[in-house]
């Protein structure tokens, strides 16, 4: 294996798990109560072995290390200086801009490459950094004409812009200088709900580097609500005190009603996906209003999320991509949704494969949300004319006692 450039972490966790915070299970790091930042971190709690997060900078050349790090005192100022510090409560105030009427299931569109007809859905989701060209800053549609024949959607379709993408996206968007002008474009284009930017909060380095992820996340939702746009606040978060800091946040500000989260990625891995969906859980149930939840990833965990949470719809990735793939869905016997492959011709459109991958996941979810069916109370059969008793106890007084007991051995 490549070693990796020298302003990347050198050191390696083949366990990434022993790197998950968890204050039930492991004492705060020695280096904690020192820490600047000790009161908006909380601390660390994992089973890594380290002394506190600034073991995990073991980047070569600390000089040029690109994370938000005080090892690098000249970027790390500088970082500081763009989002105004780490903490929550210097980020402007914003009005109230509702909560849009979601299904609970919205079908997620990539791109509207062969296929030639629309897709025939009501609400659909896209993506925000493709309908954007992040070279330019300039939108690619400026009608909703124009988008719904660059994604092959109908007329009037119900948009939900979903800003979860991978590291180079959305910091490209965090360069643009001129996101307030998108902002409106994208407002005059008639878009319903629009989430976040997902800026990382990963477990392998220093804490300092996810509060600055966290605040950055803040601070784009101001700007998308202040443009008048229903936005969703992407909630990223590594321990339960940012749980718990988000939480503080949103029951100060009214204006926060909509929440968002991925499942996709790290958070939907092992334990640690039933971990974030306690901690959402428990969030909504602190809070002391209706919240509403995007969630992209996740989905068989819908029906408990819907129980603590207002409104809760999912953004469904997986009948696009599949569709990609050439892969039709079915379901079995018992309602559970498998993926067979389907090969087209070369060249083909693939529309109708589309539409049937969207509608079976659909039902899908649809069924694994409904309760499980209990089966009928038994009954007790009843005796013709014993006087409304069980047949068994009328049997019984009927048996010849002595007789059966002449069926036992005596004892010697």
């Amino acid at each position: 294996m490549n070693d990796r450039p020298s302003h990347e972490p050198s050191r390696r966790f083949p366990h990434p798990e022993r790197l998950w915070d968890d204050t039930t299970q492991h004492a705060q790091s020695l280096g904690c109560p020192t820490c600047l930042e000790r009161d908006r971190c909380g601390g660390v709690h994992t089973d890594a072995g380290i002394l506190d997060c600034r073991d995990l900078c073991s980047c070569k050349d600390k000089s040029k290390c690109d994370m938000v790090c005080r090892f690098n005192p000249g970027l790390f100022v500088a970082r500081m200086r763009e989002v105004r510090g780490l903490g929550f409560e210097n980020a402007p105030r914003v009005a109230a801009n509702g909560v849009p009427d979601l299904p609970t299931v919205v079908p997620f569109v990539d791109h509207g490459y062969r296929r030639v007809s629309r897709l025939d859905e009501p609400v659909v989701a896209l993506s925000l950094y493709e309908l954007i060209n992040l070279a330019t800053g300039k939108p690619h549609a400026t009608s909703f004409a124009d988008l719904a024949d660059r994604f092959r959607i109908i007329e009037g379709a119900t948009i939900v812009v979903s800003g979860v993408d991978k590291d180079n996206p959305i910091e490209r968007w965090w360069e643009l200088k001129e996101r307030g002008a998108i902002l409106a474009a994208l407002k005059a284009l008639g878009i319903a709900l629009i989430s976040t930017p997902n800026y990382s909060v990963l477990t392998d380095v220093p804490r300092t580097d996810n509060l600055h992820g966290m605040k950055r996340i803040l601070l784009a939702w101001t700007e998308m609500a202040a443009a008048g746009l229903r936005t969703a606040l992407h909630i990223n978060a590594r321990t339960r005190h940012d749980y718990v800091r988000w939480g503080n946040l949103i029951a100060e500000r009214p204006e926060i009603e909509i929440l968002a989260f991925e499942f996709a990625t790290g958070c939907g891995r092992g334990e640690r996906f039933d971990w974030h969906i306690a901690q959402l859980c428990a969030l909504a149930d602190r809070t002391d209003r209706p919240l509403a939840l995007v969630i992209r990833g996740g989905g068989r965990r819908l029906g408990v999320l819907q129980r603590h949470f207002d409104k809760v719809s999912l953004i469904e990735t997986e009948a696009f991509s599949r569709t990609m793939r050439r892969q039709r869905a079915y379901l079995t016997e018992s309602g559970r949704l498998k993926w067979a492959k389907f090969p087209t011709p070369k060249g083909a459109p693939i529309d109708d494969l589309l539409a049937h991958n969207v509608a079976l996941v659909r039902a899908s979810h649809e069924v694994s949300g409904r309760p499980p069916l209990r089966p009928p109370p038994r009954r007790i059969r009843r005796a013709a004319n014993g006087n409304g008793e069980a047949v068994q106890p009328g049997l019984l007084r009927q048996l010849d006692l002595p007789f059966e007991a002449r069926g036992v051995a005596p004892e010697p």
